[in-house]
């Protein structure tokens, strides 16, 4: 197993602390196998396997836990009464009202607590004020263009990688760990993504929201996924079916986009008013959990490179840690706002900077800022080297690979 450091280092700070932690994210992005790290982690540290119960509730071994109840006796009774025990609970959702039974493990135990889940709406039902201020959430996502890279020199000893090879891999098949864990073809990649996505869609989406209109949560997924990279509502949505003589209602659109941010499918990303500073509540863009998703739901189409590219970006963005906004200032837009406490970054995405318009348009938007802020053109480009007074350019691996911006 190849550790995922970016979320190990994330957890270490907080193992023994009076912490639940808790890992959220789209199916299949690697929480469970998270867990199995942070047990080895526990071992290493001189922990017994006696001192870690380790749960997934997506077993049928399990499925007689499926509520607090029998959670709490299940635990309660193989807990140790000497040492703290360690309990690493997968796919807690699956349990009926969890969250009384996590709290009651605080309050009666001594233990220390790891969960995941696949569904953002984990941490904000009544329910969950039971633990409220009591846990930390980190967010899961698919491999980023590093870890597939680390992944690659892993599982098959080549050094140096062909970085522009790897990086058009990584666009075209998306960073669902399975797919990097053997040398699959495109079309076998896409199969088992498809199946990633019925069961979010199913379980995560259709049982957990009670929708009947499977037919029509699908057209909206779609509709979201062609639009990538552009400013749109859940109006315009409605209004794209009205124009297909299907009249759906907003509230039914705001409703079904919301399921589908819970499970982690679609990120919303709200605009941003620079020269207002507010965020603004209309006309905000959609971008997808992974980009392996619309190929495998919609097939690969070339000419979707720029939306594609926007959600790599944004993507990488939040793994950084970093609230992301759609920017507008005065007529301009720029793609990405992104901040981290005291720290702000602004980019603009593009696929080339072939013609001079283009370089004017990307460049322009940024330099309207007038802030000292780090600010980037990001292409596919791997020979323009100009930097424009502080924006500076970079190709599209490069920004994906650093550590810092």
């Amino acid at each position: 197993m190849i550790n995922r450091e970016l979320y190990l280092e994330q957890l270490r700070s907080f193992i023994d602390k009076p912490l639940i932690k808790v890992l959220t994210g789209i199916r299949r992005s690697g929480k469970s196998s998270i867990l199995i790290m942070i047990k080895e982690e526990l071992k290493n540290r001189g922990v017994s396997d006696e001192n870690i119960i380790f749960i997934n509730f997506e077993s049928m071994e399990y499925s007689e836990i499926d509520n607090s109840k029998s959670l709490y006796s299940y635990i309660k009774s193989n807990v140790s009464s000497k040492h703290k025990c360690y309990l690493l609970l997968d796919e807690i959702q699956e349990v009926k009202d969890w969250e009384k039974a996590i709290n009651s493990f605080l309050v009666d135990l001594n233990v220390d607590i790891y969960i995941t889940g696949s569904n953002s709406r984990l941490l904000s039902s009544e329910l969950a004020t039971y633990i409220a201020g009591r846990y930390i959430e980190i967010n899961v996502s698919p491999l980023s263009f590093k870890e597939v890279l680390e992944f690659k020199r892993t599982l098959t000893g080549i050094e140096p990688l062909d970085i522009q090879k790897e990086l058009v891999r990584f666009i075209r098949m998306g960073g669902f760990p399975i797919i990097h864990t053997a040398g699959y073809t495109r079309d076998d990649a896409y199969k088992i993504i498809t199946d990633i996505y019925a069961s979010a869609i199913l379980r995560d989406i259709v049982q957990r929201n009670r929708i009947r209109n499977i037919e029509l949560l699908e057209k909206i997924v779609k509709y979201v996924f062609e639009n990538l990279g552009s400013i749109f509502s859940a109006k315009k949505v409605a209004d794209y079916f009205k124009n297909q003589m299907r009249k759906v209602d907003i509230e039914t659109v705001y409703n079904y986009l919301n399921a589908l941010e819970g499970a982690f499918i679609i990120y919303r990303v709200p605009r941003y008013d620079l020269r207002g500073k507010e965020v603004l509540q209309t006309n905000e863009k959609y971008f997808i959990g992974d980009q392996g998703l619309k190929y495998a739901v919609m097939g690969y189409r070339d000419r979707d490179i720029s939306g594609i590219l926007e959600n790599i970006v944004f993507l990488e963005l939040k793994r950084k840690g970093y609230q992301v906004y759609v920017g507008k200032f005065d007529d301009k837009e720029i793609d990405f706002v992104a901040v981290k406490r005291e720290q702000k970054v602004y980019v603009q995405v593009a696929y080339k900077l072939a013609e001079e318009s283009t370089v004017e348009r990307e460049f322009g938007a940024l330099l309207s800022v007038r802030d000292h802020y780090p600010k980037y053109v990001v292409t596919m480009e791997d020979f323009w080297q100009d930097n424009i007074e502080g924006v500076k350019h970079k190709n599209l691996a490069e920004f994906l690979l650093m550590d810092e911006y």
